[in-house]
């Protein structure tokens, strides 16, 4: 059972594809309303940060990563 839209989309493409989840990042039917969601995101969607943003997301990576390889 689907949990959110994206995920029930994704469902919808797997089933599409045959149960083949490994084809729906191949699908070639550009004309279907779900295409740009197929995998389970926007596809078309771009996201922008300022350079302040990256910094910071790269700071949160460095802590995340280093909290996981001290553990």
């Amino acid at each position: 059972m689907a949990n959110t839209p994206l995920s029930a989309i994704k469902a919808f493409c797997i089933d599409c594809m045959g149960d083949q989840p490994r084809l729906v990042k191949d699908c070639t039917t550009k004309s279907c309303p779900l295409w740009s969601y197929r995998t389970g995101h926007n596809t078309n969607s771009k996201r922008t940060m300022t350079e302040e943003q990256r910094q910071m997301a790269a700071e949160r990576l460095k802590k995340a990563r280093e909290a996981k390889n001290s553990t």
